[in-house]
């Protein structure tokens, strides 16, 4: 199983969750990361970092948001690999909660 980055993320991006990634497998996009379902191990300690609580395991990510499992999986092969946390958009605090953002996904 993989972790997946849903749409809270979107025009949020906090990258707490990319320092503590043992395996690096976060891809950071302009407004929004992805986790590499290639080269997550599972374990776990992102989810607690995301302050978005935008990460779910595969098998508990909301059905309305399944679409996220694919899309982490294409960006990833696309988007470059973060590992250091760097600040979140200016806006952030104001988006994080925001439903119905997945329009908002920049590529």
């Amino acid at each position: 199983m993989t972790y997946v980055v849903a749409e809270n993320c979107i025009k949020c991006k906090f990258t707490d969750c990319v320092e503590v990634c043992p395996v690096d497998c976060f891809h950071e996009g302009p407004n929004f990361l992805v986790i590499d379902p290639e080269e997550c191990i599972d374990c776990n300690l992102c989810v607690s970092e995301c302050p978005a609580e935008a990460i779910f395991p595969e098998d508990d990510v909301p059905a309305e948001q399944h679409r996220f499992i694919a899309l982490n999986a294409e960006l990833a092969k696309l988007w470059p690999v973060i590992t250091e946390k760097k600040e979140a958009l200016a806006d952030a605090d104001a988006w994080n909660g925001k439903p119905n953002k997945a329009d908002l996904l920049e590529r």
